[in-house]
């Protein structure tokens, strides 16, 4: 079951307010915060394909990037067990400590929802 929006390459999230009655969400993966919000699913879906629309073709009016700018650094914590053990794998294979989490970061990329369903 997918619980987020897709269109031309762009997510959203989907949220329910039981306060409200309505469902909602945002465009994931850009610097600005754009919603929306509808009484149904098929109202949610129509509006985030117009959030999108719209957001895009604001952007390029302005003449701005629309996605977020990802550098290719962050930092990752885990366990100092974890961590020994993922080195001593990455040196059993002649690889850097880098290089491993990349190839595990394209696993997970290529098969996503086996990994996390």
């Amino acid at each position: 079951m997918e619980n987020y929006l897709k269109h031309k390459n762009y997510y959203g999230s989907v949220e329910f307010s039981s306060r409200d009655n309505i469902l909602f969400g945002s465009i994931i993966g850009i610097n600005d915060l754009v919603t929306y919000e509808a009484e149904s699913v098929d109202e949610l879906k129509n509006a985030f394909i117009e959030s999108v629309e719209d957001y895009l073709e604001t952007c390029k009016s302005l003449g701005k990037e629309p996605d977020k700018y990802f550098k290719g650094v962050f930092n990752v914590r885990t366990s100092n067990e974890k961590h020994r053990a993922l080195a001593l794998i990455a040196e059993k294979n002649k690889l850097k400590l880098n290089e491993l989490v990349n190839k595990a970061f394209d696993y997970l990329v290529k098969n996503e929802d086996d990994v996390l369903n």
